[in-house]
């Protein structure tokens, strides 16, 4: 009888195209994986891999067995959810994907008001790249995601809790700290440091400002936000922050000035991510509602 197990295996190793990472995510030894993928083709008669030292490769038919299997483990992983539906909102643990140009600025602020309305509920945090989040959430890995909009999400229901603008950053003696306002002309003429590709902040940066990629010379494959910032700082560039990010900038350097952008605003949307049959779709908009109010309550508290 096939089993969800080796359903689990052969879409790790679709995912990874790798046996042994495979292995370690499922946490498993990388043997005991090999034989349930092999046990799974024999109950199916089907070869779903082609592998050898240098590669996996997926067969035709197995790629259409792995979609069948990847909806099969989420309608499963949801009905464990289901069940709990009617049940006490927020009463059981939820893992939540975070980009990382959201999570530090926004936790902070919401997690305390989170705490006093339900300290019962358990959040795991996973933090990482947009698309990564995306799959993990396609794939029942986790329960739902925040990310920044716009950003393609098909398959996928969004629920936005938030939007807001960026700020161009410099230090306070550099000649931009005096301007009202910055527009995209000035940004490129000031060096504009962007992160790598795959971070939706780069994408949205170029957006508001229409640019080409081409015509960023600035752009950081392995840097995180707070490099950038501390680059601008240094007299090297300028760098986009959003705004629920200001108040920790200000804080930690005092050097710091932040320019809002002439180009019109929200320059980003903050939404949750789930699946279309995830059945805690409750619980994620509570989430929402008690994040835009802490939200709402910092940014009233600030003014």
């Amino acid at each position: 009888m096939i089993t969800l197990r080796q359903l689990e295996f052969a879409l790790a190793v679709a995912k990874h195209r790798h046996f042994k990472r495979a292995a370690e995510e499922c946490n498993i030894s990388q043997s005991a994986l090999s034989l349930g993928i092999a046990e799974l083709e024999k109950q199916l008669d089907t070869q779903i891999f082609e592998r050898n030292n240098k590669q996996v490769l997926i067969t035709p038919i197995g790629q259409e067995i792995l979609t069948r299997a990847q909806r099969v483990f989420s309608e499963i992983s949801d009905l464990t959810t289901r069940a709990q539906s009617h049940q006490t909102p927020l009463a059981y643990p939820m893992t939540v994907g975070i980009i990382p140009t959201i999570a530090p600025y926004l936790l902070p602020k919401v997690l305390p008001a989170l705490k006093a309305q339900f300290p019962n509920f358990r959040m795991t945090i996973i933090e990482q790249q947009t698309e990564r989040l995306l799959e993990q959430v396609r794939y029942g890995h986790i329960d739902t995601a925040i990310i920044a909009l716009p950003y393609p999400v098909d398959g996928l229901h969004s629920f936005e809790f938030w939007s807001e603008d960026f700020f161009a950053v410099f230090a306070k003696d550099d000649e931009h700290a005096k301007l009202a306002t910055i527009d995209a002309d000035a940004l490129a003429a000031a060096n504009l440091m962007l992160l790598g590709e795959g971070h939706c902040l780069t994408d949205q940066t170029l957006s508001v400002c229409h640019f080409d990629r081409e015509q960023m010379k600035s752009s950081f494959s392995e840097a995180s936000l707070n490099t950038l910032i501390q680059m601008a700082l240094a007299d090297m560039g300028t760098t986009l922050v959003p705004k629920m990010a200001l108040d920790q900038l200000k804080l930690q350097n005092q050097n710091a000035v932040a320019i809002p952008l002439t180009e019109k605003g929200p320059h980003r949307h903050i939404a949750f991510v789930t699946r279309l049959n995830y059945a805690r779709v409750d619980d994620v908009n509570l989430l929402g509602k008690v994040f835009s109010e802490a939200l709402l309550a910092d940014e009233n508290k600030a003014d």
